[in-house]
């Protein structure tokens, strides 16, 4: 009997997903088990490359969020699933995926890894708000235009005042601003891409104190830190407990991931049948961009049972087991899932997940961007805890990003 051990994210619905993926698995493969461990975030990342357990061969298989791969990869932690593929291919790969799920686990034309759950971050918004001919109207007289998800981030925090209420429990936004190393890099992000920034020169070099970091940093920490439009636990939440706070109804809008509207649209939940999905805001004149960053399944490069593991990750990458995802929460990568009229049905944001997928841009790569995260977590920190202008802060952060040697492929 081999056993094989899988590290993942704690979190309920990974828990359930990958539960009932395992016990189909053991029916299909007899001669296996499967131990696998749920582990906080920071554990999660401690346990599969400070303390080497994916090159040890302690964890055969590990969640990976797409921010680790450039690391990974160039520390040896995960194996080349190529060879692998080409031995027995996996269902449909990798055409049964979007491009926006494909090109980040490319690197040289070999994978280290399989998407596993995720879409893409989107604007998710309460449409029993937006739609409600009250709101419609007292919105107009407030502010002279007709009420709908907005389109540019001066709308967006017009909308998010007019509906935050505190004495009804109703905020208009929310930020996930806890320093985890995620939420708050890709809102810095994305505040700067949809402002036509970037976070690097065409050399590769970071490049944090440009005008349009400037001007997205100065929104974000005058959004969050305003109690008349933030929500004021942001400064404390990471992205589950911003997406919990969406699902109990106490937020109009969000720019989050979309899992939080497949579970919005759960048989029971206070939001059944209430949500829908728009594209991220912009500045006037830009297209709107998403933000391409998920979970995938890895095999260690120390595991001691590869050619098992290989079998499973082909197991998980055929379309049933990515449905068996969605039937227990998590959100299903292949196209096939995406377009699947029951899955549809059932769960309606999924009709538009294809189409928010065409933006979404993957970030930049490099070995370093978990130090190059530390440092937008200082970024944010300082941005919400202090009043050092925001040219000062990124202008710090630019000399610490090239002190560090970081540079983006």
């Amino acid at each position: 009997m081999t056993t094989l051990r899988i590290a993942f994210r704690q979190f309920s619905d990974f828990e359930n997903a990958l539960a009932a993926q395992i016990r189909q698995y053991c029916v299909h493969a007899p001669g296996v088990t499967i131990e696998a461990v749920p582990l906080e975030l920071e554990a999660l990342h401690r346990e599969l490359f400070a303390e080497s357990g994916l090159r040890s061969g302690k964890w055969d298989i590990g969640t990976l969020v797409t921010d680790w791969l450039a690391d990974a990869i160039a520390a040896g932690t995960i194996e080349n699933l190529t060879p692998c593929m080409d031995v027995a291919p996996f269902p449909d790969w990798p055409h049964g995926w979007a491009p926006s799920l494909i090109e980040p686990l490319n690197f040289g034309g070999s994978y280290y890894c399989i998407p596993w759950h995720d879409g893409p971050e989107c604007l998710i918004y309460r449409t029993d708000l937006f739609s409600s001919p009250r709101e419609q109207q007292a919105f107009r007289k407030a502010c002279g235009y007709d009420l709908a998800p907005p389109k540019t981030w001066k709308q967006f925090e017009e909308i998010a005042r007019f509906f935050t209420r505190p004495a009804e429990n109703l905020y208009g936004t929310l930020f996930a601003c806890y320093p985890d190393g995620h939420n708050t890099l890709y809102d810095f992000a994305l505040q700067v891409w949809s402002r036509g920034g970037e976070l690097h020169d065409r050399s590769g070099l970071p490049a944090l104190a440009t005008q349009q970091s400037i001007a997205a940093l100065d929104f974000y920490r005058r959004i969050v830190r305003d109690p008349t439009i933030c929500h004021p636990q942001s400064m404390g939440m990471d992205s589950v407990l911003s997406g919990e706070a969406f699902l109990r109804g106490s937020v109009a809008m969000m720019v989050n991931w979309f899992g939080f509207a497949a579970r919005s649209a759960r048989a029971g939940g206070a939001l059944e049948g209430k949500v829908a999905l728009a594209p991220i805001p912009c500045s006037e004149g830009l297209a709107a961009v998403s933000l391409s960053v998920f979970w995938t399944m890895a095999i260690g490069s120390g595991s001691k049972h590869k050619r098992e593991a290989c079998d499973f990750l082909r197991f998980l990458a055929g379309p049933e087991q990515d449905r068996e995802v969605v039937r227990h929460g998590a959100v299903g990568v292949r196209l096939s899932t995406w377009r699947d009229p029951e899955v549809q049905r059932t769960i309606p944001p999924f009709a538009q997940i294809e189409s928010i997928s065409l933006g979404a841009r993957r970030l930049p790569r490099t070995p370093s961007l978990p130090a190059f995260a530390e440092i937008v977590n200082g970024i944010v920190e300082s941005a919400l805890r202090t009043d050092e202008p925001s040219a000062s802060i990124l202008q710090r952060a630019q000399q610490q990003a090239v002190a560090h040697g970081i540079h983006f492929q």
